[in-house]
């Protein structure tokens, strides 16, 4: 018989269901496990055991290493489902305390967007698998030289590329969230700049060429010229700036009540559409069809 003890202060409950879920594979290959609960003050340790030699009569040696390949394969999908969620809230919670609880739930979901890849089908991602694959050896190397294993010490101890992997999700996940702050106070000065200052035209149209290139129309298709815009072109000669920026820029200084793209067989930057829309509201429509489209 052979036998590895796991400790854990968290989701004992979770670990001792999956372990009697996976180890039944042991059984149709004709090993016997057992599963036994010893509470030891904060930690909860599982005695796992197996014996015999398999229908393929293992050898001892094989049995024993089927048998840590198992447990290891559970404990290396729980500490990436369970504990690394855990670990990921701490390290925001210690690192960026000044935060409030809102911005860190943000921040936190940004981190795990990080972590998991974004592949949002139902296979696993990319970096999920790499994680996977890291923690799991880690693991089969620690069983094979020792048969008492705590979940929470060996993260700490043996995990550390992990971790620090973690606390790189959460710094990029704070830049993200702090950029996104940024981004919007901006909309919304923009907005109010908008909202305060009286609109020149009515109905602009804007007409978007293939290359880029975007042309400016009223109401009665005529060409909105430099007097709309008093020395706004003048003001941009020694900016650098591209096309997206001086739409957005001339808009805003024209004001109009209502904004209606002309696409075409173009198409609007989204980003740029985005961010029209943003400072605009509901002034911004689309049109595909009429004569300025074609």
């Amino acid at each position: 018989m052979h036998q590895i003890s796991i400790g854990a202060s968290n989701y004992i409950d979770l670990i001792k269901a999956r372990l009697a879920s996976e180890l039944k594979e042991l059984e149709r290959r004709g090993l016997k496990f057992n599963i036994q609960e010893n509470p030891a003050g904060k930690y909860v340790f599982l005695s796992c055991s197996v014996s015999g030699r398999g229908n393929g009569g293992y050898s001892e040696e094989d049995a024993l290493a089927v048998f840590k390949h198992y447990i290891a394969n559970v404990l290396s999908d729980l500490i990436m489902a369970k504990w690394q969620k855990s670990i990921l809230v701490d390290i925001i919670r210690e690192n960026y305390y000044y935060f409030g609880e809102e911005e860190r739930r943000a921040i936190f979901q940004n981190a795990l967007h990080y972590l998991d890849g974004f592949d949002s089908g139902e296979r696993e991602s990319i970096p999920t698998m790499r994680k996977k694959k890291i923690i799991l050896a880690k693991l089969k190397e620690f069983l094979g030289t020792c048969n008492q294993i705590v979940i929470e010490g060996f993260i700490r101890f043996r995990l550390k590329e992990y971790i620090k992997e973690l606390q790189e999700a959460a710094d990029k996940a704070v830049d993200d969230f702090l950029m996104d702050r940024e981004y919007k106070e901006f909309i919304q000065l923009l907005k109010y700049f908008v909202d305060i200052q009286d609109s020149r035209t009515d109905l602009v149209n804007v007409v978007m060429k293939p290359n880029g290139v975007f042309k400016l129309y009223d109401g009665k298709h005529r060409a909105i010229d430099s007097a709309y815009l008093e020395g706004f072109i003048t003001d941009l000669i020694e900016s650098e700036i591209n096309y997206e920026d001086l739409l957005i820029s001339a808009l805003i200084t024209i004001a109009p009540r209502e904004i209606v793209f002309h696409t075409g067989k173009a198409e609007v930057p989204p980003v740029t559409l985005e961010t029209i829309k943003n400072i605009f509201s509901q002034r911004v429509g689309m049109c595909r069809g009429c004569e300025l489209c074609r």
